[in-house]
């Protein structure tokens, strides 16, 4: 029975390497190819290590051309950061109300709220906009910021999470006096690390990768982000695919990074939020 148990774990180990290479070799191509001459990247088969290598030049015409494509590089790390720091804050105080305090109608507000998310986010386009415009934050990143503070999703993670935590640490914190704000910052916030870590990554590379949004409520060049950035360097590089792929590979850069650092509290946060309340 051991045997049997070690033969079938060994055969899907190997089955998930398997697969799990099936999903990196677009990724791995992309590598190859931003390192190319333009001329050897189509050659077939395939050069997965490049015989002749082109970073330096590749590098300069992503970073160095005419299109500032450092500047959307901060713009995207700005509207990124900001927006996942508040949606981390708000969603965490509402799943704090949601789920420790006690007050009349609060299971009711939480599913009426609950309920928005069945409105796709294309339905109330057309009402964010008129908004936008009336408070004359159209063409400016503060829009996008405003309109990214909350998450009702992330609300509903942090509830279910948050039901898990005992309420003897609160009703402890308040023999000693601590208020709510406090019992907030300083129990539940702590406690929740594996779920904010999650919620912060998953948002983050939500914001990252928004293209409706920039494309719907920002005109300006100089304030688009990485998404519509890449989208100018495929109009004036539709040919040179080592220069596009350059761009991309730059692009998700952070995206890797942020992951790896924040891996381990996102999958246990993912783990415990899913069987938590």
């Amino acid at each position: 029975m051991k045997k049997k148990l070690d033969i079938s774990k060994i055969l899907f180990t190997i089955g998930m390497l398997v697969l799990s290479l099936f999903f990196l070799v677009p990724l791995i191509w992309m590598l190859s190819a931003a390192f190319k001459f333009e001329k050897d990247v189509m050659v077939f088969p395939i050069q997965w290590i490049p015989k002749d290598w082109n970073i330096v030049e590749n590098f300069k015409a992503v970073w160095m051309s005419e299109i500032p494509f450092y500047k959307f590089y901060f713009n995207s790390i700005k509207l990124a950061v900001i927006q996942t720091l508040a949606t981390l804050i708000f969603s965490a105080m509402a799943a704090f109300a949601f789920s420790k305090l006690q007050f009349k109608g609060r299971d009711f507000v939480f599913a009426l709220v609950l309920s928005f998310m069945i409105i796709p986010e294309q339905g109330t386009l057309v009402p964010r906009f008129i908004l936008i415009k009336w408070l004359g934050l159209y063409n400016t990143h503060e829009a996008l910021i405003l309109m990214g503070l909350f998450s009702i999703y992330f609300t509903f993670l942090m509830r279910q999470y948050m039901l898990g935590i005992s309420n003897e640490y609160i009703e402890a914190a308040k023999l000693d006096g601590a208020g709510y704000f406090k019992i907030f910052w300083k129990i539940i916030i702590p406690l929740c690390k594996p779920i904010l870590a999650t919620a912060g990554i998953i948002k983050f590379i939500w914001i990252w990768n928004d293209y409706q949004g920039p494309l719907i409520f920002l005109l300006d060049k100089e304030l688009y982000p990485i998404t519509l950035g890449l989208q100018l360097f495929k109009d004036d590089y539709a040919d040179n695919f080592a220069v596009l792929m350059m761009a991309s590979l730059s692009a998700i850069i952070p995206l890797v990074i942020v992951f790896i650092i924040m891996q381990k509290q996102v999958i246990k946060g993912i783990a415990l939020g899913g069987v938590k309340g």
